[in-house]
């Protein structure tokens, strides 16, 4: 009887929200271009709890039986935990990806057990990969040596279409994205006959000049992204900002407030246009509405040049896989 199949390295996925799926696909489809061997093993979730605490304890434990279950199958000569909760209670040491630790996103009792936890795994890991410079600073030390490795975005093929829309706001976790700090914005910016567009959520959004297209596909999304001209956010935290980095390559402006967290959009927001990066978001968004920096759409393209998939290769084949693999 054979033992289990030798291959380069296990991506144990979590996969907990969209993003994230979309992430870990990202970085395995990189990986093989660099001439890896990739298995992708995926966390059956468990349902939600009622608290951080229980909620992290149910995915930690379903990543474990999902890493024992592959592990089984398979000989990895590395294996590479996406996200620190998929990490907390490994069956083998890996390396770590992450977009922001619990160091960061889990303050209080939030976090009561997953902190302690998570810096034991970080000065364990192999290798930490995080999403930006930004979570690595929140990381607590001493941890493992890193290397940063973003979420690629590409700007869609074709011509943009007319761009009829005011702007867009995304809104999957409405409290922490501060849909209703947007929409305050909105209602004290507005003039008649613009239209704001609320994606990710579930039922209708209140307001005047207001609609929702609910719960949308990635591709739906973009689409409503390149008829914006801008995409209006106030999150409490942002762990990473990937709408935000995809409305800037489909060429719409970035109004937001100066949230805390790794946000990596924020210092491109800043860069492109000042005066859209305040807590005044309705005055953000009327200076984006009125007298639109020149030549935004075209300095944000360059200021995406990192971002980009050819980018993401390079650091993924130089950098991470030799790091991985030796």
């Amino acid at each position: 009887m054979s033992g289990p199949r030798v291959t380069d390295i296990l991506l144990v996925s979590l996969g907990s929200t969209a993003g994230l799926r979309a992430a870990d696909a990202e970085l395995a489809a990189s990986l093989r271009r660099a001439g890896a061997e990739v298995v992708e093993a995926h966390v059956e979730l468990p349902s939600e709890r009622r608290s951080f605490v229980l909620h992290d304890l149910a995915q930690a434990r379903a990543a474990r039986r999902t890493a024992e279950r592959a592990l089984a199958e398979h000989r990895p000569r590395a294996i590479l935990y996406s996200t620190v909760t998929a990490a907390l209670l490994w069956p083998a040491p890996g390396a770590i990806r992450f977009d922001a630790p619990a160091a960061g996103n889990r303050p209080g009792r939030h976090g009561l057990w997953q902190r302690p936890r998570e810096r034991r795994r970080l000065a364990e890991a192999p290798l930490l990969v995080p999403w930006s410079p930004g979570a690595l600073a929140e990381a607590p030390s001493p941890h493992a040596d890193a290397v940063v490795v973003p979420v690629p975005v590409e700007p869609s093929d074709g011509a943009a279409p007319e761009r009829d829309l005011a702007a867009v706001t995304y809104a999957a976790d409405a409290p922490k994205k501060g849909l209703d700090r947007v929409l305050e914005a909105w209602t004290a910016a507005r003039r008649a006959g613009e239209t704001l567009v609320v994606a990710g959520t579930e039922g209708p959004v209140p307001g005047e000049g207001v609609e929702s297209a609910g719960l949308v596909s990635p591709e739906a999304f973009r689409a409503l992204l390149r008829r914006a001209r801008v995409y209006i956010t106030a999150p409490r935290r942002e762990d990473y900002g990937l709408a935000q980095l995809e409305a800037l390559a489909e060429g719409a402006m970035l109004a937001t407030t100066p949230a805390p967290g790794p946000y990596a959009a924020l210092t491109l927001a800043r860069g492109l246009d000042p005066r859209l990066v305040d807590d005044d978001l309705a005055g953000a968004l009327r200076a984006a509405l009125d007298d639109p920096a020149p030549g935004y759409a075209e300095r944000a393209v360059e200021a995406l040049a990192p971002y980009r998939r050819a980018a993401v290769d390079r650091t993924v084949a130089d950098e991470l896989l030799p790091r991985l693999v030796g």
